[in-house]
């Protein structure tokens, strides 16, 4: 199988926009590797998943729940138990930007549980990874609200 490629360009609402977009590189059978930068956020952690749905026709709240396709427990990138679009925090500096790059392989871009055509969510707050004791921690990782989403896209082949 050759590379694929995807794209994700990402938007929130209102004038202090937040803007980004997020690149997803697979080659044949390997991790997802994640790459891109995101604009416009308050400093520190939010958490960062891929969402079941590509629909953003109420915003970001269309998006639905967390890409889940095991029906799993939230939580972190690195545990055993996780949705598949459990993909941990990223780190604004204190200038707004925060600099992605990752790899996963849960979140194949080709395939029964490929994410193309899903969305990804920033949120306003820094998930709990499962763990924080909170009744959202093992859904959501009680990351808040959603402020800012794309749809992720295949781009030409590499």
């Amino acid at each position: 199988m050759s590379a694929l490629k995807a794209i994700c360009v990402l938007s929130g609402p209102g004038s202090d926009s937040i803007t980004g977009v997020i690149s997803f590189l697979q080659d044949g059978q390997g991790p997802t590797i994640v790459k891109g930068e995101i604009k416009g956020l308050k400093p520190g952690k939010h958490g960062f998943h891929i969402h079941a749905l590509g629909d953003t026709t109420n915003g970001c709240m269309s998006t639905g729940p967390h890409y889940n396709p095991k029906n799993l427990e939230h939580g972190a990138p690195e545990d055993e138990v996780r949705h598949a679009g459990d993909l941990g925090n990223i780190i604004a500096g204190d200038d707004g930007i925060a600099k992605i790059s990752l790899k996963d392989v849960h979140i194949p871009l080709g395939g029964a549980h490929s994410i193309v055509g899903r969305a990804v969510v920033v949120h306003a707050d820094p998930d709990d990874l499962g763990k924080g004791g909170h009744e959202l921690s093992k859904s959501t990782g009680n990351a808040g609200a959603r402020v800012a989403c794309g749809i992720i896209g295949f781009q030409a082949a590499a």
